[in-house]
């Protein structure tokens, strides 16, 4: 997906779209990507923007203010949004969950629904739901959930330091706490299973596709002819789900895909290879891209050489 880099200063006008699609944001903690995402909303327009839930982290906020002046730079730009005419729905999710005896209310220009249906331009409907209410670790173990959350914020913490070593020897952004996450049996499975179940409930509802967020991976796929879609997030891959004019949906990521995405796509196309010769030599192909620490000390040590 390609970024777009102009100044939106310097006059140039923003990518539009008929509408796109945002949820976990996680304002209020370090981890959210605020700037990346002011920077996103600051180069894009649409007809209809979408937040899908966990866009405050009132489960944070409780604990520790923390609210920096990009996080209210953020609140800020989608007021504004609105204000000039964006139909701006506010859909709230587990984390901003203080908001659902909300539904059904506006607040100034942005509605607030406990789910909603849309129809792109091409005539398919779309259920949008956070999606929290399908993950049972949520439902029906909080404390769980809570405690999960504590252990995501310190590999989020990780992840800043991880790559600012990384920048500091000339590499990318790279996501380690995604990365292991989709490495985690447990993980993967659960997302699978979050992915089957939200498409029945689409199919059950009689809609096209659904739409949602919650989980931090975002995916455009078919499910036995019913459209999943998730938009992703702005602590990990820095996603959102856009519409186009044409009713095409597409997913962009606003700093380059995600080298965990990368990484599924050679694993499985690695185990489909009959020849073993081909499949281990794409094996050590892999472990070296999927192994950043390793280039990073290569590196250091040719340089210091």
């Amino acid at each position: 997906m390609e970024k777009v880099t102009a100044d939106m200063d310097a006059g140039v006008k923003p990518r539009k779209f008929k509408s796109i699609f945002i949820s976990d944001i996680h304002l209020g903690t370090a981890g959210c990507k605020a700037d990346f995402l002011l920077d996103f909303l600051k180069q894009t327009d649409s007809e209809n923007l979408f937040l899908v839930g966990d866009i405050i982290d009132g489960w944070r906020l409780r604990r520790s203010w923390y609210w920096p002046q990009a996080h209210n730079d953020v609140v800020q730009k989608v007021l504004r949004k609105a204000r000039k005419g964006t139909n701006v729905i506010f859909i709230p999710g587990n984390h901003d969950a203080f908001i659902r005896p909300y539904v059904e209310h506006d607040f100034g220009d942005i509605q607030v629904h406990d789910e909603y249906v849309h129809e792109t331009a091409d005539g398919r409907k779309f259920l949008v739901i956070h999606g929290d209410e399908f993950d049972v670790v949520v439902k029906y173990a909080r404390w769980l959930a809570v405690l999960g959350d504590g252990a995501y914020s310190v590999a989020l913490k990780v992840n800043d330091y991880f790559n600012w070593v990384r920048t500091k020897f000339g590499y990318g952004y790279w996501s380690l706490s995604a990365y292991l996450k989709f490495k985690v049996k447990n993980a993967v499975q659960f997302i699978a299973d979050f992915e089957t179940a939200l498409a029945d409930v689409a199919k059950k509802r009689k809609v096209d596709g659904i739409i949602c967020g919650h989980i931090h991976h975002p995916e455009i796929r078919d499910i036995d002819g019913t459209l999943y879609c998730n938009d992703g997030d702005w602590v990990e891959s820095c996603s959102a789900l856009v519409e186009h004019h044409d009713g095409r949906l597409e997913i962009i990521y606003w700093m380059g895909q995600p080298s965990y995405a990368a990484i599924a796509t050679e694993e499985e196309t690695c185990d489909s290879l009959s020849s073993p010769t081909r499949g281990s030599r794409k094996s050590m192909a892999l472990l070296e891209r999927i192994n950043p620490l390793k280039r990073i000390l290569n590196a250091k040590v040719s340089r210091s050489n």
